[in-house]
């Protein structure tokens, strides 16, 4: 049976047009999610994760502009609308939970009426209806006391309740796909489990495929079905999200996973990945992680290593894929 996506983005290009030269923040990234699943793109800040949710929403601003590729949803190229037809694709098809709630919700304004206009935008449903949509979602999110916390201005609520409005008025038309940009990162851990769980439900739901934007290795761990490791603009290796905790192929892969915590290690320290994240104004001809890369070969910064299949479903951008030094041998 052929697998059917929610979104496919194809050879995206996204870069920041400064006085300075052409930033490639997002540099020839291809990624699927299927329908109903939970995809993750995992890597540094900077690394363009934020910058590829920003493309598919449209949501770029000068100097920011999406230079080439596709962004199809079921079927429909979101880079040939217009910004008047993008306007019905963001919220009612395509919904958004930014890093931030405190700075993504209106600070002088309810947080029930303004997930009440959102509604109303795009369901062509009067004030009253609205309402009482708010309410019932409000309730399904978790948020009690769903009438009091419906007239509430932003600044009353805690971090938790911010998110769990932000992820009411992502949730209120619907969508076919949700984007989470670090939906955790502000929470606690104990509302941070809960947030997650919720997302789960909904997706079960709801039937709603969800991509998460993290560098919370353990938030990819709990929640995704596949994972996109992103590295200086460009995907550097994919796979479900098992065989990748599990049989991680790339360097800079391999980095992340080791430094995180784990408490059966009994660390002393935990291990790094040396060096910084390049320029991405002049980014090597070749790998840009070669610099920081302990299996780095003379020809590394000047021949770029092409997406190989390793193995069905997973994909490496690496030279040394074909030998033995990415598996960790000597």
């Amino acid at each position: 049976m052929e697998q059917e996506y929610t979104l496919q983005i194809e050879n995206l290009r996204s870069s920041f047009l400064t006085d300075n030269g052409e930033v490639k923040a997002v540099n020839e990234v291809s990624i699927n999610v299927p329908k109903g699943s939970i995809v993750g793109i995992v890597g540094e800040s900077g690394c363009g994760k934020s910058m590829t949710a920003r493309s598919v929403m449209r949501l770029l601003k000068y100097p920011g502009k999406i230079m080439g590729g596709s962004i199809l949803l079921e079927g429909k190229d979101l880079t040939q609308l217009s910004e008047k037809e993008m306007q019905s694709v963001r919220g009612g098809e395509i919904s958004m939970i930014f890093q931030e709630p405190m700075t993504s919700l209106n600070p002088v304004v309810k947080v029930g009426k303004q997930v009440s206009e959102a509604a109303m935008l795009h369901q062509n449903i009067s004030a009253a209806e609205a309402k009482e949509l708010v309410l019932e979602i409000f309730r399904r999110v978790g948020i009690s006391e769903a009438e009091k916390r419906y007239e509430s201005f932003p600044h009353q609520l805690s971090g938790g309740l911010r998110q769990r409005v932000m992820i009411a008025m992502a949730m209120i038309c619907r969508p076919k796909l949700l984007i989470a940009d670090e939906p955790t990162t502000a929470l606690d851990v104990t509302v941070e489990a809960q947030i997650l769980k919720l997302m789960k439900q909904l997706r079960d739901e709801t039937g709603m495929s969800i991509i998460i934007i993290s560098h919370n290795l353990g938030v990819i761990a709990e929640l995704c079905d596949y994972v996109y490791v992103m590295y200086a603009g460009r995907v550097v290796e994919e796979a479900d999200v098992f065989t990748l905790f599990e049989s991680p192929r790339h360097p800079y892969t391999k980095g992340l996973l080791n430094s995180v915590s784990a408490l059966e290690l009994e660390q002393e320290r935990l291990e790094t990945i040396p060096g910084s994240v390049p320029n991405l104004r002049r980014l090597p001809a070749g790998c840009a992680f070669c610099a920081r890369c302990a299996y780095a070969m003379e020809y590394c910064p000047e021949q770029l290593p092409q997406l190989q299949e390793v193995a069905h479903g997973h994909r490496v951008r690496c030279h040394l894929v074909e030998g033995g030094a990415a598996n960790g041998e000597e």
